[in-house]
């Protein structure tokens, strides 16, 4: 169960994954001592999954971005997304309800590289009955947020 204290470290821990535990306690008005069980305690119960670099996907050569939506047999929706996990250029997997059943969320160097992804390597997947692509354009990522702690009413 996380406290106020606790979404608090979260938020500042999102927006700046490289502070340190002096600098959190200061923000926050804990004790170091405080801050260090607290993150340690995130970190050993699986809420804080890690710390990681905000790598800019264009710059890093990564320059075309669409998502992918795929129609699946039932049966291998399990054996479909363990073979999805492992193909390069896919970042996000979502196993969802509605129109489809997986949406991918893609990043690959050119359109040939999305075409080889997307009609030779999912495509030909057992199990996959259909995709549909969507480029994307333009992109606008918001600011982490983590939730707010609830309020005292």
């Amino acid at each position: 169960m996380l406290d106020d204290t606790d979404r608090l470290i979260l938020a500042e821990l999102a927006a700046d994954g490289r502070m340190s535990m002096r600098t959190l306690a200061e923000t926050l008005h804990i004790s170091r001592a405080n801050a260090y069980a607290r993150v340690a305690r995130l970190q050993q119960t699986g809420v804080i999954r890690g710390f990681h670099a905000d790598v800019d996907p264009v710059a890093a050569g990564l320059t075309t971005a669409a998502y992918v939506t795929l129609n699946l047999q039932q049966a291998n929706w399990r054996e479909v997304l363990g073979r999805l996990r492992a193909l390069p250029g896919v970042v996000h997997i979502g196993l969802v309800g509605g129109d489809f059943d997986v949406i991918l969320l893609v990043r690959v160097a050119d359109n040939t590289e999305l075409r080889h992804l997307v009609l030779d390597e999912i495509q030909g997947m057992a199990g996959v009955v259909s995709t549909r692509t969507l480029l994307l354009f333009e992109e606008s990522t918001p600011a982490r947020r983590v939730a707010a702690p609830p309020s005292d009413r």
